[in-house]
């Protein structure tokens, strides 16, 4: 069965290449999973959606009669019965729900508190509080990487997918050449064809629809 990943119709420059669907293409193109891409309107956000989404954004999954928000569960979901995406192992599989959760709930918040302040608020006492907390957390994850190639289960899997695209956002904000390790895992992971073809596929869909 192929699966129906919803995004944007529309987002403005600066946001394409970040938009979360990006996350899920990622997965279906590391697993060979078919997929195709269908729209919500970006302007005006439909009773239909914020019944599919109540928080009104984007992606949503369908897969069947399954619908599923927030990128995280997508990837879970997916992750089922994909061994390239999430190990069978049980330690192996504990690891990767380990370093997803934590990409997601460690390291997004406060990277995201400082795009915010810096790119979107224009709050120079907002972002002089963030900053620091950003690299706190950097620095706090670089040991971690320094002496393996994926964050967990010795293999890429879903807990990379969410780090990497974490990681993105701190590089594009200026902040990953600080650290070296991160860095270099980040060129690593987005140097993946799968990640390529659907970082390419997201670039693709926007620029059509500009």
């Amino acid at each position: 069965m192929t699966v129906v990943i919803t995004t944007f119709d529309w987002v403005p420059d600066m946001a394409r290449g970040f938009i979360r669907d990006l996350r899920i293409r990622w997965a279906c193109e590391e697993a060979g999973l078919p997929y195709k891409i269908e729209t919500t309107s970006v302007r005006e956000r439909t009773p239909a959606h914020y019944a599919r989404q109540p928080f009104g954004q984007v992606p949503i999954l369908r897969d069947g009669e399954l619908s599923l928000f927030e990128s995280g569960a997508m990837l879970l979901y997916l992750g089922e019965g994909q061994d390239s995406l999430l190990p069978r192992d049980p330690q192996a599989r504990a690891q990767t729900q380990q370093w997803l959760i934590a990409a997601l709930n460690s390291l997004e918040p406060v990277v995201m508190a400082l795009a915010l302040a810096r790119v979107f608020d224009r709050n120079a006492v907002a972002e002089e509080l963030a900053l620091p907390r950003v690299h706190e957390r950097l620095r706090q994850l670089e040991p971690v990487l320094a002496d393996r190639d994926f964050i967990a289960a010795g293999q890429f899997t879903i807990a990379d997918i969410l780090m990497t695209d974490v990681l993105r956002n701190v590089d594009s904000l200026g902040e990953l050449a600080a650290h070296p390790v991160l860095a270099e895992y980040l060129a690593r992971m987005i140097a993946r064809p799968a990640f390529q073809r659907a970082h390419a596929a997201q670039l693709e869909h926007f620029a059509e629809a500009a």
